[in-house]
């Protein structure tokens, strides 16, 4: 199948949003291609540690019209997410070209419409879906030491266990790759220090129930972003079957918690004495949480079973009690930081007037002031669902029935 040279809509990125765009576009007849510069859901493939699985059950992490193998409560390996994808766009028959990266997309000049640059070729186009995903360029703050004795990575980066050097390992990040990767370590035989900023851990269960069904019926995957500033740290995890993430836990269990890190100098690093608020705070919120099930649950006649061992909180180990505030990399053998930091933005192959002084997206609901130009799969695109993987197959949809509009009024002919 060539590249063609001119078509209605290119659809930017062959992850879940970029598959998702093509079934809907494919489904209202909408002329499109998608351009992927890897493979059909790379990032699924090669941008994970070796053991994560899905972060939600494949009862509801999928879309629509097609189910995982799997028991519905199963959380998938992320090599089958990977397979689950290519099988999707095979049923839809998505005209995906893989290994194309677009390097340049501009507005045509003195005419509607845009011109792709891609290392297999121009692609003119009158309308283009951006969904490279909420992943693009791994972010590590500038306090990182400039210490050449440290190995440092980001999360992005982090495969495996063995793959660290000898020593003790401080992971800086209280989010679910932070808390996975640090749990990781930890059963592995390393010592662990976890530096925990402001976040938020639900329950994996409550009462019969997961966290997306409790999302979903309480609003919580409608929710908008509070404010912004960076995204809080959400402390949710797949791993070994699903469980309720919990610090106290943790802690006992050997991981050394530390505050939010501030700053490095020299051989030492100093942390924010925030540990003990960040960690009952998000107690707090995480009872609240509760208490809104429960009224939902009688509310609505609901006969689920009772589950009072999720409201035990443990008491608080000693390192939230006495907080360490500065680590010496040398008294306490840490080689290793890995950096759960998150991500950024990466748009500047984009020639285009859409993105605000910070260099962010400027849309509504993914849809930008510059006619014919969408944003998809990014967090909080529509609501706190946008950028997982059933959100995004409804903000598709919206985005496809928004062109079809477009093509119906340029359609339009008045009756004489």
């Amino acid at each position: 199948m060539d590249l063609p040279k001119t078509i209605d809509t290119v659809v930017i990125g062959g992850g879940q949003a970029g598959i998702a765009a093509s079934e809907h576009l494919g489904n209202l007849g909408i002329p499109y291609i998608v351009l992927e510069k890897a493979r059909i859901a790379e990032a699924w493939r090669t941008r994970r540690w070796d053991s994560l699985v899905a972060n939600g059950p494949c009862w509801h992490d999928r879309f629509p019209n097609m189910e995982f193998t799997h028991s519905p409560e199963a959380f998938v390996h992320h090599d089958q997410v990977a397979d689950y994808f290519e099988a999707y766009a095979k049923q839809i028959q998505a005209p995906i070209f893989s290994n194309v990266e677009v390097m340049h997309l501009t507005k045509k000049t003195n005419d509607l419409g845009y011109i792709l640059k891609t290392t297999h070729g121009t692609v003119e186009a009158k309308r283009v879906i951006i969904a490279t995903g909420p992943f693009q360029k791994a972010i590590i703050p500038a306090i990182a030491p400039q210490k050449t004795a440290l190995y440092q990575i980001h999360s992005d980066q982090y495969k495996n266990p063995q793959q660290l050097p000898e020593g003790n390992v401080l992971v800086i990040g209280a989010g679910s790759s932070g808390v996975q990767i640090a749990d990781e370590l930890n059963r592995a035989g390393k010592k662990v220090f976890l530096s925990v900023g402001k976040h938020e851990r639900p329950p994996r269960r409550y009462r019969g129930r997961d966290n997306v069904w409790w999302l979903g019926v309480l609003g919580g995957w409608d929710a908008e972003k509070p404010d912004s500033g960076p995204l809080k740290g959400f402390a949710v995890s797949g791993a070994h079957n699903g469980h309720t993430v919990d610090f106290k836990k943790l802690g006992q269990q050997g991981i050394t918690l530390v505050g939010m890190t501030q700053a490095f100098d020299a051989d030492c690093v100093s942390f924010q004495p925030d540990l003990a608020e960040n960690i009952h705070q998000a107690e707090e919120n995480y009872l609240k949480l509760l208490d809104k099930a429960d009224a939902f649950i009688a509310n609505n006649g609901l006969n689920l079973p009772e589950d009072p061992d999720a409201r035990i909180i443990l008491d608080d180990p000693e390192c939230i009690t006495h907080p360490i505030l500065k680590l010496n990399f040398n008294d306490e053998n840490i080689t290793s930081i890995i950096w759960a930091s998150g991500f950024g933005y990466d748009y500047d192959w984009i020639d285009l007037d859409i993105f605000d002084e910070n260099k962010r997206p400027k849309h509504k609901q993914g849809i930008t002031a510059q006619a014919g130009i969408y944003f998809l799969g990014l967090p909080y695109l529509t609501g706190r669902g946008s950028s997982f993987i059933w959100g995004v197959w409804h903000d598709a949809k919206r985005i496809a029935e928004h062109i079809q509009i477009k093509h119906q009024y340029l359609n339009y002919q008045p009756n004489d």
